[in-house]
């Protein structure tokens, strides 16, 4: 009997000797997860009554070899398609069709630009909408969309400005000394005498051309002024003219927008000029170009559908600087991907030349009630089983999942320190089971001689 019971303790340390070997092998694995043998006393069976006190044990058994899935350190690499994962959940990848899970973050980018594992496995995700709206539901496969970003036509233009309630008047009529009216000095985008201040803002066409539209106030009386609008230095409705687009703002007291009114007579069918809720819009604006000789015509593009707003609900007219304290536009011209980055949520983020970037996609990551049960297949991957449970699927930071760190890859949890340590002991184990063998055989030789 006792030669089985130092056999299975053989048995057993060589089990814990292959365990700790694998996890020292693999210290430098990314997203290696380490494992810990698990040992049973093993008892002969007996259907007797209080033998419990004499019952003497069979040895040892391997009962698991149970998986720590501890955090590993989380290392910078500076590949923007490394990505590691802080805290819990598993990368989830398609195999042929089949879903494996790892933690091991190193992606690339194949031909097809789909993220995929160095052998060519797919990483799963949400995709994006044209807009960059994620939909979240059914899992694709991600890919890095290269194409370029469709230009968008300016529809709305905010900017905070305010004219300075002491500039001096610049009237559009004068008394000329008898009590008469008559007309001032007309407006001249060319004189400064005829305007207070001017303010330019880039704006953009159907085909993403770039304009200039430029936006001239003249204080024409106490808490009133005028705008005058030009396009690239044309009326924004006929190439051909120079005429401006005309409207004014009135003040309260206290500086706040009181009014506003737009002169929408003389316009070609079908454009107009007019004002709502503090909002100036411009509706048939006929993008321009200058040819060779000079003459302004339409370049072939449009303007917004929808027409072009000029909002005006952050204009002031307090005593101090004419200035335009803010400004925004939401047009753009064709952009060409120029980078890639992924957030803490693990979405994908184009970056394009015109400056505007979009989601492409997201990261999703997965989660097992029982982390233990699923089964290794090697390359850092594991399936699940009945034992694991099925996978609960989502975006990164939901629940109990992780946050994405891109940049950077999880390294595997292995302790050397302790894993030597076990080694050692490994080896002490084996070497005592061998004595227990040994010191039998020796008795049993003594047996035999004194028969």
């Amino acid at each position: 009997m006792s030669f089985n019971i130092g056999l299975s303790g053989l048995y057993a340390a060589n089990k814990q000797l292959d365990v700790t070997g694998n996890n020292i092998a693999n210290v430098n694995t990314n997203g290696f997860k380490s494992s810990r043998a698990e040992f049973a006393d093993v008892y002969a069976g007996s259907n007797r009554l209080g033998v419990g006190k004499n019952q003497v044990g069979n040895g040892v058994r391997l009962a698991a070899i149970s998986q720590q899935f501890t955090q590993g350190d989380v290392n910078t690499t500076g590949n923007v398609l490394d990505m590691g994962i802080q805290g819990q959940g598993f990368f989830v990848l398609s195999d042929n069709g089949s879903r494996v899970y790892t933690r091991a973050g190193a992606f690339q980018a194949s031909k097809d630009n789909f993220v995929v594992t160095a052998d060519g496995l797919r990483l799963q995700g949400y995709a994006a909408d044209s807009t960059g709206k994620i939909q979240r539901g059914v899992l694709t496969d991600l890919q890095i969309d290269t194409s370029a970003l469709q230009p968008k036509a300016t529809s709305l233009i905010d900017q905070g400005i305010n004219l300075n309630s002491s500039a001096a008047d610049i009237p559009l009529e004068v008394d000329d000394g008898t009590g008469t009216l008559v007309p001032n000095l007309p407006f001249d985008p060319s004189d400064q005498t005829t305007y207070t201040k001017s303010f330019p803002t880039k704006v953009y066409d159907s085909q993403g051309n770039e304009h200039t539209m430029e936006q001239f106030y003249r204080k024409t009386g106490t808490n009133e002024w005028t705008m005058y609008t030009l396009v690239d230095g044309r009326n924004p409705f006929d190439p051909a003219s120079t005429v401006p687009l005309t409207g004014t703002i009135s003040f309260n007291s206290d500086g706040s927008v009181s009014s506003m009114t737009a002169d929408n007579t003389g316009h070609p069918a079908g454009a107009s000029f007019t004002v709502n809720n503090n909002t100036f819009t411009m509706t048939g604006w006929v993008p321009a170009v200058e040819d060779s000789a000079g003459n302004w015509a339409s370049n072939g593009a449009a303007g917004n559908a929808d027409g072009m707003r000029l909002a005006m609900n952050s204009t002031t007219s307090y005593n101090t600087e004419t200035a335009r304290m803010s400004q925004s536009q939401d047009g753009y011209a064709t952009g060409i991907l120029s980078s890639l980055s992924i957030d803490s949520t693990g979405v994908l983020f184009a970056s394009f030349s015109n400056q505007q970037s979009r989601a492409i996609g997201q990261v999703a990551l997965a989660s097992f009630a029982n982390e233990q049960g699923l089964q290794q297949i090697g390359g850092t991957r594991w399936t699940e089983t009945y034992t694991s449970g099925i996978p609960g699927i989502d975006s990164p930071k939901t629940g109990t999942l992780g946050a994405i760190e891109s940049n950077a890859l999880e390294g595997s949890n292995v302790n050397l320190t302790q894993e030597l340590v076990e080694l050692i002991k490994a080896q002490s184990n084996y070497q005592a089971n061998a004595k227990t063998i040994s010191t039998e055989s020796t008795i049993m030789q003594t047996i035999i001689q004194m028969t």
